[in-house]
Protein backbone atom coordinates (compact mmCIF):
# COMPACT_ATOMS: atom_id res chain seq x y z
CA UNK A 1 0.00 0.00 0.00
CA UNK A 2 2.85 2.37 0.81
CA UNK A 3 4.51 1.68 -2.49
CA UNK A 4 1.26 2.38 -4.33
CA UNK A 5 0.86 5.76 -2.61
CA UNK A 6 4.39 6.72 -3.36
CA UNK A 7 3.91 5.81 -6.99
CA UNK A 8 0.76 7.98 -7.16
CA UNK A 9 2.51 10.92 -5.53
CA UNK A 10 5.47 10.67 -7.89
CA UNK A 11 3.34 10.05 -10.99
CA UNK A 12 3.78 12.82 -13.64
CA UNK A 13 0.93 15.35 -14.14
CA UNK A 14 -1.25 14.55 -17.11
CA UNK A 15 -1.91 17.15 -19.83
CA UNK A 16 -5.57 17.35 -18.82
CA UNK A 17 -4.67 18.09 -15.22
CA UNK A 18 -2.07 20.63 -16.32
CA UNK A 19 -4.54 22.46 -18.51
CA UNK A 20 -7.16 22.49 -15.73
CA UNK A 21 -4.63 23.93 -13.30
CA UNK A 22 -3.56 26.56 -15.85
CA UNK A 23 -7.15 27.63 -16.39
CA UNK A 24 -7.67 28.07 -12.67
CA UNK A 25 -4.43 30.06 -12.36
CA UNK A 26 -5.52 32.32 -15.21
CA UNK A 27 -8.95 32.89 -13.65
CA UNK A 28 -7.35 33.67 -10.32
CA UNK A 29 -4.98 36.12 -11.99
CA UNK A 30 -7.83 37.86 -13.81
CA UNK A 31 -9.65 38.29 -10.50
CA UNK A 32 -6.51 39.54 -8.78
CA UNK A 33 -5.67 42.03 -11.53
CA UNK A 34 -9.24 43.29 -11.64
CA UNK A 35 -9.17 43.96 -7.90
CA UNK A 36 -5.83 45.78 -8.13
CA UNK A 37 -7.06 48.03 -10.94
CA UNK A 38 -10.30 48.86 -9.17
CA UNK A 39 -8.28 50.09 -6.19
CA UNK A 40 -5.77 52.05 -8.27
CA UNK A 41 -5.72 55.82 -8.04
CA UNK A 42 -4.39 58.35 -10.55
CA UNK A 43 -1.06 58.43 -8.72
CA UNK A 44 -0.65 54.63 -8.51
CA UNK A 45 -2.19 53.71 -11.87
CA UNK A 46 1.08 53.47 -13.78
CA UNK A 47 2.68 51.27 -11.14
CA UNK A 48 -0.36 49.01 -11.05
CA UNK A 49 -0.26 48.71 -14.85
CA UNK A 50 3.38 47.68 -14.76
CA UNK A 51 2.77 45.14 -11.99
CA UNK A 52 -0.20 43.60 -13.80
CA UNK A 53 1.77 43.26 -17.01
CA UNK A 54 4.59 41.57 -15.08
CA UNK A 55 2.21 39.11 -13.44
CA UNK A 56 0.62 38.24 -16.79
CA UNK A 57 4.01 37.79 -18.40
CA UNK A 58 5.38 35.58 -15.60
CA UNK A 59 2.29 33.37 -15.59
CA UNK A 60 2.36 32.95 -19.33
CA UNK A 61 6.08 32.11 -19.37
CA UNK A 62 5.75 29.58 -16.52
CA UNK A 63 2.74 27.86 -18.07
CA UNK A 64 4.42 27.66 -21.47
CA UNK A 65 7.50 26.14 -19.81
CA UNK A 66 5.39 23.59 -17.95
CA UNK A 67 3.54 22.61 -21.14
CA UNK A 68 6.83 22.27 -23.03
CA UNK A 69 8.32 20.17 -20.25
CA UNK A 70 5.32 17.87 -20.20
CA UNK A 71 5.32 17.47 -23.98
CA UNK A 72 9.07 16.72 -23.99
CA UNK A 73 8.78 14.28 -21.09
CA UNK A 74 6.71 11.80 -23.10
CA UNK A 75 3.44 11.97 -21.18
CA UNK A 76 1.84 9.55 -23.60
CA UNK A 77 -1.33 9.13 -21.68
CA UNK A 78 -2.14 12.84 -21.68
CA UNK A 79 -1.13 13.24 -25.30
CA UNK A 80 -3.26 10.28 -26.41
CA UNK A 81 -6.26 11.66 -24.55
CA UNK A 82 -5.67 15.05 -26.16
CA UNK A 83 -5.45 13.46 -29.58
CA UNK A 84 -8.82 11.81 -29.11
CA UNK A 85 -10.45 15.24 -29.23
CA UNK A 86 -13.29 14.68 -26.76
CA UNK A 87 -16.07 17.21 -26.33
CA UNK A 88 -14.92 18.05 -22.81
CA UNK A 89 -11.41 18.95 -24.01
CA UNK A 90 -12.75 21.11 -26.84
CA UNK A 91 -14.83 23.05 -24.36
CA UNK A 92 -11.82 23.42 -22.06
CA UNK A 93 -9.72 24.76 -24.94
CA UNK A 94 -12.46 27.27 -25.73
CA UNK A 95 -12.48 28.38 -22.12
CA UNK A 96 -8.69 28.71 -22.21
CA UNK A 97 -9.05 31.01 -25.23
CA UNK A 98 -11.59 33.21 -23.50
CA UNK A 99 -9.42 33.53 -20.40
CA UNK A 100 -6.37 34.39 -22.50
CA UNK A 101 -8.37 36.97 -24.43
CA UNK A 102 -9.60 38.47 -21.17
CA UNK A 103 -6.06 38.82 -19.92
CA UNK A 104 -4.97 40.42 -23.20
CA UNK A 105 -7.80 42.93 -23.23
CA UNK A 106 -7.59 43.89 -19.55
CA UNK A 107 -5.71 47.18 -19.05
CA UNK A 108 -5.83 50.18 -16.75
CA UNK A 109 -7.22 53.33 -18.38
CA UNK A 110 -8.18 56.74 -17.02
CA UNK A 111 -11.41 55.28 -15.75
CA UNK A 112 -11.83 52.68 -12.97
CA UNK A 113 -14.48 50.03 -12.86
CA UNK A 114 -17.18 49.41 -10.30
CA UNK A 115 -18.11 45.98 -8.99
CA UNK A 116 -20.39 45.32 -11.98
CA UNK A 117 -17.67 46.06 -14.53
CA UNK A 118 -19.10 49.41 -15.67
CA UNK A 119 -16.93 52.47 -16.18
CA UNK A 120 -16.86 54.92 -13.27
CA UNK A 121 -16.26 57.96 -15.45
CA UNK A 122 -18.76 56.81 -18.08
CA UNK A 123 -16.42 56.63 -21.06
CA UNK A 124 -17.30 53.07 -22.12
CA UNK A 125 -19.10 50.10 -20.67
CA UNK A 126 -17.07 46.86 -20.41
CA UNK A 127 -19.48 43.96 -20.10
CA UNK A 128 -16.74 41.46 -19.19
CA UNK A 129 -13.71 39.59 -20.56
CA UNK A 130 -14.01 38.55 -24.16
CA UNK A 131 -17.03 40.75 -24.89
CA UNK A 132 -17.18 43.87 -27.02
CA UNK A 133 -17.35 47.24 -25.26
CA UNK A 134 -20.62 49.10 -25.69
CA UNK A 135 -20.57 52.84 -26.54
CA UNK A 136 -21.57 55.14 -23.70
CA UNK A 137 -25.16 56.33 -24.16
CA UNK A 138 -24.62 59.71 -22.47
CA UNK A 139 -21.69 60.51 -24.76
CA UNK A 140 -23.68 59.46 -27.82
CA UNK A 141 -26.61 61.62 -26.69
CA UNK A 142 -24.35 64.66 -26.24
CA UNK A 143 -22.81 64.11 -29.66
CA UNK A 144 -26.26 63.85 -31.24
CA UNK A 145 -27.40 67.02 -29.50
CA UNK A 146 -24.29 68.89 -30.65
CA UNK A 147 -24.92 67.75 -34.21
CA UNK A 148 -28.54 68.95 -34.04
CA UNK A 149 -27.44 72.35 -32.72
CA UNK A 150 -24.83 72.66 -35.46
CA UNK A 151 -27.50 71.87 -38.03
CA UNK A 152 -29.80 74.56 -36.58
CA UNK A 153 -27.00 77.14 -36.63
CA UNK A 154 -26.17 76.27 -40.24
CA UNK A 155 -29.84 76.57 -41.22
CA UNK A 156 -30.13 79.95 -39.49
CA UNK A 157 -27.02 81.17 -41.31
CA UNK A 158 -28.46 80.06 -44.65
CA UNK A 159 -31.74 81.84 -43.92
CA UNK A 160 -29.90 85.00 -42.86
CA UNK A 161 -27.82 84.90 -46.04
CA UNK A 162 -30.94 84.58 -48.19
CA UNK A 163 -32.98 87.14 -46.23
CA UNK A 164 -33.19 90.69 -47.62
CA UNK A 165 -30.86 93.25 -46.09
CA UNK A 166 -33.02 95.51 -43.82
CA UNK A 167 -30.83 98.51 -44.56
CA UNK A 168 -31.01 98.12 -48.33
CA UNK A 169 -34.71 97.35 -48.18
CA UNK A 170 -35.41 100.48 -46.15
CA UNK A 171 -33.37 102.60 -48.55
CA UNK A 172 -35.24 101.25 -51.57
CA UNK A 173 -38.63 101.82 -49.98
CA UNK A 174 -37.71 105.33 -48.86
CA UNK A 175 -36.52 106.20 -52.37
CA UNK A 176 -39.94 105.19 -53.68
CA UNK A 177 -41.67 107.36 -51.08
CA UNK A 178 -39.44 110.34 -51.85
CA UNK A 179 -40.40 110.12 -55.52
CA UNK A 180 -44.06 109.90 -54.59
CA UNK A 181 -43.92 113.08 -52.45
CA UNK A 182 -41.62 115.04 -54.77
CA UNK A 183 -38.75 115.13 -52.27
CA UNK A 184 -35.01 114.53 -52.38
CA UNK A 185 -32.80 113.14 -49.68
CA UNK A 186 -30.26 115.35 -47.92
CA UNK A 187 -28.04 113.21 -45.70
CA UNK A 188 -27.47 114.41 -42.14
CA UNK A 189 -24.49 113.27 -40.13
CA UNK A 190 -25.37 110.25 -38.00
CA UNK A 191 -24.74 111.53 -34.49
CA UNK A 192 -26.86 112.51 -31.52
CA UNK A 193 -27.70 115.86 -33.16
CA UNK A 194 -29.36 114.48 -36.32
CA UNK A 195 -32.94 115.50 -35.44
CA UNK A 196 -31.93 119.07 -34.63
CA UNK A 197 -29.55 119.31 -37.60
CA UNK A 198 -32.30 118.05 -39.97
CA UNK A 199 -34.77 120.64 -38.61
CA UNK A 200 -32.11 123.36 -38.94
CA UNK A 201 -31.49 122.35 -42.58
CA UNK A 202 -35.21 122.48 -43.34
CA UNK A 203 -35.71 125.87 -41.71
CA UNK A 204 -32.69 127.31 -43.51
CA UNK A 205 -33.34 125.90 -47.01
CA UNK A 206 -37.02 126.92 -46.86
CA UNK A 207 -35.92 130.37 -45.63
CA UNK A 208 -37.99 130.17 -42.45
CA UNK A 209 -35.15 131.24 -40.16
CA UNK A 210 -33.79 129.69 -36.98
CA UNK A 211 -35.26 132.29 -34.61
CA UNK A 212 -38.35 131.04 -32.75
CA UNK A 213 -41.63 132.52 -34.03
CA UNK A 214 -43.06 132.43 -30.54
CA UNK A 215 -40.35 133.60 -28.11
CA UNK A 216 -40.32 132.42 -24.50
CA UNK A 217 -38.97 134.05 -21.36
CA UNK A 218 -36.27 131.97 -19.70
CA UNK A 219 -34.15 133.33 -16.87
CA UNK A 220 -30.91 131.89 -18.20
CA UNK A 221 -31.24 132.99 -21.82
CA UNK A 222 -29.64 136.45 -21.59
CA UNK A 223 -26.05 135.23 -21.67
CA UNK A 224 -26.87 132.65 -24.34
CA UNK A 225 -28.57 135.20 -26.59
CA UNK A 226 -25.35 137.19 -26.67
CA UNK A 227 -23.66 134.20 -28.32
CA UNK A 228 -26.64 133.09 -30.36
CA UNK A 229 -25.34 134.49 -33.61
CA UNK A 230 -22.18 132.38 -33.36
CA UNK A 231 -23.97 129.09 -32.66
CA UNK A 232 -24.20 126.33 -35.18
CA UNK A 233 -27.66 125.76 -36.61
CA UNK A 234 -28.36 122.50 -34.79
CA UNK A 235 -27.31 124.13 -31.50
CA UNK A 236 -29.78 126.98 -31.94
CA UNK A 237 -32.53 124.43 -32.59
CA UNK A 238 -31.52 122.52 -29.47
CA UNK A 239 -31.81 125.64 -27.32
CA UNK A 240 -35.16 126.51 -28.90
CA UNK A 241 -36.55 123.05 -27.99
CA UNK A 242 -35.13 123.23 -24.45
CA UNK A 243 -36.53 126.73 -23.86
CA UNK A 244 -40.02 125.75 -25.02
CA UNK A 245 -40.11 122.57 -22.90
CA UNK A 246 -38.84 124.43 -19.84
CA UNK A 247 -41.40 127.19 -20.18
CA UNK A 248 -44.28 124.70 -20.77
CA UNK A 249 -43.30 122.08 -18.20
CA UNK A 250 -46.88 121.01 -17.51
CA UNK A 251 -47.30 119.85 -21.11
CA UNK A 252 -44.16 117.72 -21.17
CA UNK A 253 -43.05 116.71 -17.69
CA UNK A 254 -45.39 113.73 -17.40
CA UNK A 255 -43.79 112.08 -20.46
CA UNK A 256 -40.16 112.34 -19.33
CA UNK A 257 -38.00 109.63 -17.81
CA UNK A 258 -35.67 112.21 -16.22
CA UNK A 259 -36.67 115.15 -14.02
CA UNK A 260 -37.39 118.31 -16.04
CA UNK A 261 -34.12 120.14 -15.18
CA UNK A 262 -32.04 117.11 -16.20
CA UNK A 263 -34.01 116.55 -19.40
CA UNK A 264 -33.58 120.19 -20.42
CA UNK A 265 -29.88 120.14 -19.52
CA UNK A 266 -29.30 117.13 -21.78
CA UNK A 267 -30.99 118.88 -24.71
CA UNK A 268 -28.84 121.99 -24.32
CA UNK A 269 -25.48 120.57 -23.29
CA UNK A 270 -25.14 117.00 -24.59
CA UNK A 271 -25.59 114.93 -27.74
CA UNK A 272 -28.73 113.26 -26.37
CA UNK A 273 -31.05 112.09 -29.15
CA UNK A 274 -34.29 113.90 -29.74
CA UNK A 275 -37.70 112.33 -30.17
CA UNK A 276 -41.40 113.11 -30.36
CA UNK A 277 -41.38 115.52 -27.37
CA UNK A 278 -38.66 117.62 -28.93
CA UNK A 279 -40.36 117.60 -32.34
CA UNK A 280 -43.59 118.81 -30.73
CA UNK A 281 -41.74 121.59 -28.91
CA UNK A 282 -40.04 122.67 -32.16
CA UNK A 283 -43.31 122.61 -34.13
CA UNK A 284 -44.83 124.97 -31.56
CA UNK A 285 -41.91 127.35 -31.11
CA UNK A 286 -41.30 127.71 -34.88
CA UNK A 287 -44.99 127.59 -35.81
CA UNK A 288 -44.54 124.91 -38.47
CA UNK A 289 -45.93 121.49 -39.26
CA UNK A 290 -43.23 118.84 -39.07
CA UNK A 291 -43.88 115.90 -41.40
CA UNK A 292 -41.89 112.76 -40.59
CA UNK A 293 -41.86 110.30 -43.50
CA UNK A 294 -41.31 106.54 -42.86
CA UNK A 295 -40.16 104.03 -45.46
CA UNK A 296 -43.54 102.25 -45.37
CA UNK A 297 -45.25 105.45 -46.51
CA UNK A 298 -46.61 106.50 -43.13
CA UNK A 299 -46.30 110.22 -42.33
CA UNK A 300 -46.34 111.62 -38.79
CA UNK A 301 -47.78 115.12 -38.87
CA UNK A 302 -46.71 117.13 -35.80
CA UNK A 303 -48.26 120.60 -35.62
CA UNK A 304 -49.03 123.32 -33.05
CA UNK A 305 -52.81 123.01 -32.74
CA UNK A 306 -54.63 126.23 -31.82
CA UNK A 307 -51.70 128.54 -32.53
CA UNK A 308 -51.94 129.05 -36.27
CA UNK A 309 -54.60 127.95 -38.75
CA UNK A 310 -53.73 124.62 -40.38
CA UNK A 311 -53.98 126.06 -43.91
CA UNK A 312 -51.34 128.70 -43.12
CA UNK A 313 -48.76 126.38 -41.63
CA UNK A 314 -45.44 125.92 -43.37
CA UNK A 315 -44.32 122.30 -43.66
CA UNK A 316 -40.86 120.91 -43.11
CA UNK A 317 -40.05 117.29 -43.96
CA UNK A 318 -37.83 114.82 -42.16
CA UNK A 319 -37.08 111.21 -43.11
CA UNK A 320 -37.09 108.64 -40.30
CA UNK A 321 -34.68 105.70 -40.67
CA UNK A 322 -34.62 102.71 -38.35
CA UNK A 323 -32.07 100.38 -39.99
CA UNK A 324 -29.88 102.47 -42.25
CA UNK A 325 -27.38 103.81 -39.71
CA UNK A 326 -25.11 102.11 -37.23
CA UNK A 327 -26.22 104.17 -34.24
CA UNK A 328 -29.85 103.14 -34.70
CA UNK A 329 -32.72 105.57 -35.30
CA UNK A 330 -31.82 108.48 -37.52
CA UNK A 331 -33.38 111.57 -39.11
CA UNK A 332 -32.48 113.01 -42.51
CA UNK A 333 -33.63 116.25 -44.09
CA UNK A 334 -36.01 115.84 -47.08
CA UNK A 335 -35.81 118.80 -49.40
CA UNK A 336 -38.14 119.67 -52.25
CA UNK A 337 -37.03 118.00 -55.45
CA UNK A 338 -35.80 120.36 -58.17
Amino acid sequence: MADTGADAASAPETLEALQARHRKEQRDLVSRITQKKKQASKKTRKGVNDECERLERELKERQEAEEAALSGGGATEGQEEEGEGTVDEDEDEGEDGRVDEGLANLSVTDSTRDSKGSSVNGDEEDTGPGRKKKPNRAKARLARRAAEQSALVAEAEREAANAPNPRELERERMASQLQRHGLSLHEIRADGHCLYAAVADQLSTRELGLEPKIPVTISDTSSRNAENGQMQGYKKVRYAAADWIQSHADDFEGFMEDPLPEHVRKIRETGEWGGHLELLALARTYGVKICVLHSDGHVDGIQPEGLIGDDELEEIWLGYYKHSHGLGEHYNSLRKAD
